[in-house]
């Protein structure tokens, strides 16, 4: 057996869903790199017969084909290679014509197909190629050179935010695309050909949108940061990955893309319940992902990810690391007495899954559900006795698979 036979594939449907998020990207880039050279006068076309086109009044000006990590030799791309020389569709005769790859490829040299027509390989400064861990640091570069040119004060803030939210723009509609296709049975060329992206939209979106306020940009970042940890992860374990993890993990990521700023601000905090609502540390993304896709039990991705038990008690999972009980305890019950956002949240999900714990434990607060009185009154209530307060369990990854399987046998 040759080497490029013995090389191992991630499986078809998971390499599918990577390469549709690494088009968008790529896609992105090339759109800011155009507009940063002058030309406000195209549109962007995702997800037809090509993975993204170029389209000046009306007609195609250049059809892209981005593959993500299907091999490392060239040979691995000769059927896409053939493709995209086809005369087709938008594509006639003399169409510039370029291909994507993620990885280096030992010849790069242009693709003559059997029409006659050439394909050529996209070229990214002095490299032939860009990886999902490369394309966000090229972006946000251009978005920095475009900054200057517009003589925008900007910071590594501002740049981050408006890459998160560009990038979002492109993604948003190519799964909008996908779904008009995919779920609705619009026809592939109807959806991509009539939700087009024109230049100035993306520039406009990167003059008027400004992180002012910091709920809103950490949770603008929290989304962008979520997804990037996903993508990364799923590009770099495929292979020992079970389908039952992929799947969860392919589900979060879903969700996270569809889900508001509003709702965003909720999952920040709730990730985290015993700090106060701030930017959500790398640390506490990989915990809380790595936490959904090792529970046994299949989340309901419905406003915040969570469970339900044979009670109907809602369980939802959480960063939380906890060292000292009593310290998380105080941590949490401090946090409610000054966040009347959680306080609300707990009420409705007072039982946390800690990503990682000696023992569940719980505690009575001394806040009682009720719309009636303020906190204090509240509190004075609980020390009469006369109302019942609110009790938080921080339950172990075991013990919350436990009481949720319990229900699954009932």
């Amino acid at each position: 057996m040759s080497q490029e036979e013995d090389e191992k594939y991630p499986p078809s449907a998971i390499s599918s869903w990577s390469g549709f998020v690494y088009q968008g990207k790529i896609a992105l880039y090339h759109s800011l790199k155009l507009i940063l050279d002058g030309d406000l006068d195209f549109e962007l076309q995702l997800d037809s017969s090509d993975d993204f086109a170029i389209y000046k009044n009306g007609k195609l000006h250049t059809a892209h084909q981005v593959k993500a990590k299907i091999s490392k030799y060239r040979s691995g791309y000769t059927k896409a290679l053939e493709q995209s020389t086809l005369i087709e569709h938008d594509k006639d005769k003399g169409t510039t014509r370029y291909f994507h790859v993620s990885v280096p490829l030992e010849n790069t040299e242009d693709h003559k197909g059997a029409s006659g027509e050439t394909v050529k390989f996209y070229r990214y400064g002095d490299n032939y190629h860009c990886g999902l861990g490369e394309i966000e640091g090229l972006t946000k570069e251009i978005i920095k050179k475009l900054c200057e040119k517009l003589s925008i004060k900007f910071s590594d803030n501002l740049i981050k935010f408006n890459y998160c939210l560009l990038s979002e723009k492109i993604s948003t509609k190519a799964i909008h695309n996908h779904k008009l296709n995919q779920v609705d049975g619009l026809s592939e060329n109807k959806a991509a050909y009539e939700g087009r992206i024109s230049a100035r939209s993306i520039l406009d979106d990167l003059l008027n949108e400004n992180p002012y306020q910091d709920r809103d940009y950490y949770a603008v970042e929290l989304k962008a940061e979520l997804q990037e940890y996903l993508e990364k992860r799923l590009d770099q374990v495929l292979p020992t990955m079970s389908d039952a993890t992929y799947e969860r993990a392919r589900l979060l990521s879903e969700h996270i893309r569809k889900t508001d700023i509003n709702e965003l601000k909720t999952l920040c905090q709730m990730m985290k319940p015993s700090e106060r609502f701030q930017r959500v540390q790398m640390n506490d993304i990989r915990r809380y992902t790595k936490l959904i896709q090792a529970i046994l039990v299949e989340p309901i991705f419905n406003h915040l990810p969570h469970y339900i038990d044979r009670e109907n008690r809602f369980y939802v999972p959480t960063a939380l690391d906890v060292d000292e009980n009593e310290e998380c305890e105080s941590d949490i019950i401090h946090q409610m007495q000054n966040n009347g956002d959680l306080l609300r949240l707990l009420f409705e999900y007072n039982h946390l899954i800690a990503s990682k714990a000696e023992t569940s434990f719980s505690f009575n607060t001394k806040f009682t559900n009720s719309d009636d009185f303020d906190h204090k009154l509240a509190t004075e209530k609980f020390e009469s006795n006369i109302t019942k307060s609110i009790c938080i369990s921080v339950i172990t990854k075991d013990d919350a698979e436990g009481r949720l399987n319990d229900k699954a046998t009932h």
